[in-house]
């Protein structure tokens, strides 16, 4: 069930905010927990097993962790629980990689080949995997103790709102609102703008410019020339973004209206200045936990230039795997750690004393390129892809795919979509509210009709979103395989 679904706004989201609202407090995570349970089952019930199978088994790891005062007993019981965590993962995620890369060996090697499994990826099955191995870290480091409810401890690995797509929640952030959070009204609405904020980007802008691309790296290369290239991976880079941090937006908003205060998972990555900002501002859930439950273990930059060399290209290489099991995920990881390499150099001084807009260029130059890694089927497609944004020479047939990219309805989403990357719509919003804050009756005058103005835009998407989802409009979610 994806968020963007007729299903999800007019039936499962209002039915469990009916009954969340209508019980007791003290009921009310064990609502949700049903209410997530059942939005799990619906991608697949074998896949409610697997779930429910690691929250068991963690649930157990954590309380021997909680309990163990030795020091190597207590490592232990933390390493045998990530281990299997990442055994689970590694099963579901990665066997059929493994054993298709072992096959193409096989001929060197002169081994049997091995038949590929059936296994399918079960829904957001990264996403939880990482909230339980916080769980188990955070307690081993002493931050949290051990949840003794298991319910609210499912509740925190599985909660619909943030289970598919994140953002990552760490239980050290949320283990206090499990237990008891505040409601009120302003509150609520602000989740729903959020929410509403979030579903225009994934249906009306992400959507949009989801087409474009997949009809250009969906073409043979041959008929390719580089415009068409080019708009291909912008859109592409666009549509990522409106997808991803329009789910974020989605995620944050549901939070708030059950009394959850989750944190923000994108700040205008496309404004960035150099790649290790970009990866500040992108993502945060995901870059953050890689820094501190992977490169901080690993001795951060405090063990010397070329161990903090190494550490980068490692979580780099572990970030590329994490998103897909595909050479061209762990090259596209691979390229960012380079980069980030290169920056820390000395090409970051520069980059600092450099006109501002060019260091921008260069990062979206950089990252760009990256994504087209991320969106060709294979290594080869993408390596055929960058030779082909390079191809100037004019061709009918060529031009022709170009040409019938460029609809009114792309140039709309364009022109709203960029100003919003830039942060021209916060700018302005931050403006007009300290305006309205001053004391001038005028200024009360205004902040009415703004209020209304932004009340009927928000109805407005929501009825275009709708309209959008009836007529059984395009709607692919790029982060749901992850």
């Amino acid at each position: 069930m994806l968020f963007s679904s007729t299903i999800f706004l007019y039936l499962f989201l209002p039915f469990t905010l009916l009954g969340y609202y209508l019980i007791h407090d003290y009921l009310r995570n064990y609502w949700l927990l049903a209410a997530s349970l059942i939005f799990f089952a619906w991608g697949g019930v074998a896949f409610t097993f697997i779930l429910l199978c690691s929250i068991i088994l963690n649930y157990g790891f954590g309380l021997l962790i909680d309990q163990t005062r030795e020091s190597k007993a207590r490592y232990g019981w933390l390493f045998a629980g990530v281990s299997v965590n990442l055994g689970i993962l590694g099963v579901y995620k990665y066997a059929n990689f493994i054993i298709a890369n072992i096959n193409g060996l096989a001929g060197l090697l002169t081994i049997p080949l091995i038949p590929q499994t059936s296994i399918i990826l079960p829904i957001g099955i990264s996403f939880y995997t990482f909230h339980s191995l916080s769980y188990l870290v955070d307690i081993y480091r002493g931050k949290v103790s051990a949840q003794r409810n298991i319910l609210d401890l499912s509740l925190y690995i599985c909660m619909f709102s943030q289970l598919i797509a994140g953002p990552i929640i760490r239980y050290s952030d949320v283990w206090q609102q499990l237990k008891g959070r505040t409601h009120s009204m302003a509150q609520f609405s602000s989740g729903v703008e959020r929410f509403l904020i979030g579903l225009g980007k994934k249906v009306l802008l992400a959507n949009t410019f989801a087409r474009v691309a997949d009809n250009i790296f969906g073409a043979e290369l041959l008929n390719l020339h580089a415009p068409s290239a080019w708009l291909g991976i912008v859109c592409y880079s666009l549509q990522i973004y409106c997808d991803f941090a329009g789910y974020s937006d989605m995620a944050i908003g549901l939070g708030r209206m059950f009394g959850f205060d989750f944190q923000e998972n994108f700040n205008f990555p496309y404004m960035a200045r150099s790649v290790k900002e970009f990866w500040r501002r992108w993502h945060i859930s995901l870059s953050t936990f890689f820094r501190d439950y992977v490169y901080i273990p690993l001795g951060g930059s405090h063990k010397g230039v070329r161990r903090t060399y190494v550490n980068l290209v490692l979580v780099f290489f572990l970030t590329g795997f994490w998103h897909g099991a595909s050479w061209a995920f762990v090259v596209w990881g691979l390229m960012h750690g380079l980069f980030m390499v290169i920056e820390r150099l000395g090409f970051e001084r520069i980059l600092e004393k450099a006109w501002r807009p060019l260091p921008q260029l260069y990062t979206l130059l950089v990252v760009m390129f990256a994504w087209v890694l991320f969106r060709a089927d294979t290594l080869s497609h993408a390596l055929g892809y960058w030779e082909v944004m390079f191809k100037f020479k004019p061709s009918n047939g060529r031009s022709a795919l170009l040409m019938a990219q460029l609809e009114p309805q792309l140039a709309v989403a364009f022109a709203v979509a960029i100003p919003g990357i830039f942060g021209v719509y916060a700018r302005i919003q931050t403006a007009l509210e300290r305006w309205f804050a001053s004391p001038r009756p005028v200024a009360t005058v205004f902040a009415y009709g703004y209020h209304l103005a932004s009340t009927v835009a928000y109805a407005a998407i929501l009825i275009l979103c709708t309209l959008y989802l009836v007529a059984g409009s395009y709607n692919p979610f790029i982060y749901y395989r992850f």
